[in-house]
């Protein structure tokens, strides 16, 4: 298995973030363990301490529980919980940056909103 790493976060804040797409996708699912440390700097070749530090700040955020001598568990609630953050936070941030980038190019509003429900009815 191979992932890129990008030079604009440290590498444990993108394996902290590609555990919580996968639990918002449901690859980890609520109650079940997710790959051991390990497993995880085997399968993506980095540090175990890297990923220690991933799952420490998934713990600190409580989205994931350690089990005492069984691993690390997503937490039931986790996947609601992350979706609420995550839209708050596409909303504080994610969107105010597209409407910016849309006024910069000097695109119509009208015209981006009827492009975005052709794509939303193509992916129904």
């Amino acid at each position: 298995m191979s992932i890129e790493w990008n030079d604009n976060q440290p590498i444990y804040r993108q394996l902290r973030d590609l555990v919580v797409q996968r639990v918002l996708d449901g690859t980890f699912a609520e109650g079940e363990a997710v790959p051991s440390v390990r497993q995880v700097a085997s399968d993506y070749n980095i540090n175990h301490l890297t990923v220690a530090k991933a799952y420490q700040a998934l713990v600190d955020d409580g989205l994931l529980e350690k089990k005492r001598g069984l691993g690390m568990y997503v937490i039931t609630g986790a996947r609601e919980a992350l979706s609420k953050n995550e839209q708050q936070k596409f909303l504080e941030e994610e969107l105010p940056a597209f409407a910016q980038r849309i006024k910069m190019l000097g695109l119509e509003m009208m015209k981006v909103t009827a492009m975005l429900r052709e794509i939303e009815k193509g992916s129904s």
